[in-house]
């Protein structure tokens, strides 16, 4: 299993309207600085096949993508994900 590529999660406190949530009783003059929420990584199988794992910020494993015969066809995968967990439904069954 090789590490082929490695992408670190940042976020900051936004609101449902993509504006920050300002924090109580912190001066003016302070930034507030982007929160560590977790990485992709992205590496081959024993089969060959590129995969990709998300892990928290503590470095444990909370989601696993399917195999991939090719690394842009992974990253696709990647950017599926970033892009539809935004605003998630949950369904219980």
């Amino acid at each position: 299993m090789d590490l082929v590529y490695e992408e670190t999660l940042y976020s900051t406190q936004i609101s449902e309207y993509n504006k920050l949530i300002p924090v109580k009783n912190t001066p003016k003059h302070v930034k507030s600085r982007p929160t560590k929420t977790g990485k992709f990584e992205v590496y081959t199988d024993k089969a060959g096949e590129y995969r990709f794992r998300l892990k928290a910020p503590n470095g444990e494993i909370i989601a696993v993508g399917e195999g991939y015969r090719s690394k842009k066809s992974c990253m696709n995968g990647i950017q599926s994900v970033k892009k539809n967990v935004l605003k998630p439904k949950i369904v219980e069954r």
